[in-house]
């Protein structure tokens, strides 16, 4: 497969950046997929209202439709089983409501209003992946 344009890839980011720019500005709410998931999943309480989280949730996976149809299909490989794929999505749940908010909420939004705690958080998110990958490749020989 070949790999986008670094123009696609721009693009992508634009919208992204608009998106959530537009959350911020139009409903003053910040634009997290793990906020929103759980408001629209009714683990949160009030906040953002339900049926603009649901719009967001499902807007999602109907994106990637979009993009998988008009522009390409990805070619995924999953090589993990499916308990471990299981328990390393409740450690990310987990760990976003920890850290209140994911790399959406603070690595997009909190870094574009240099939020110090979104600073931190990012840090720590990106430390955290790096130790992980090197431990996987390097110790572990994953």
């Amino acid at each position: 497969m070949t790999p986008l344009s670094p123009l696609a890839a721009v693009a992508g980011g634009m919208l992204i950046g608009t998106a959530a720019g537009l959350l911020l500005l139009l409903s003053g709410r910040i634009a997290g997929v793990s906020g929103m998931a759980a408001r629209a999943s009714g683990i949160s309480g009030p906040g953002v209202p339900w049926s603009q989280a649901a719009a967001f949730v499902i807007g999602l996976p109907a994106g990637a439709a979009l993009i998988s149809a008009f522009v390409r299909q990805p070619q995924v490989d999953v090589s993990s089983s499916v308990p471990l794929l299981f328990v390393a999505g409740l450690l990310v749940g987990f760990g976003t409501r920890l850290g209140n908010g994911c790399t959406s909420g603070h690595g997009v939004c909190g870094l574009a209003r240099l939020s110090p705690r979104s600073i931190t958080a990012t840090f720590a998110f990106m430390a955290a992946g790096l130790a992980v990958v090197f431990i996987a490749r390097h110790l572990v020989g994953a």
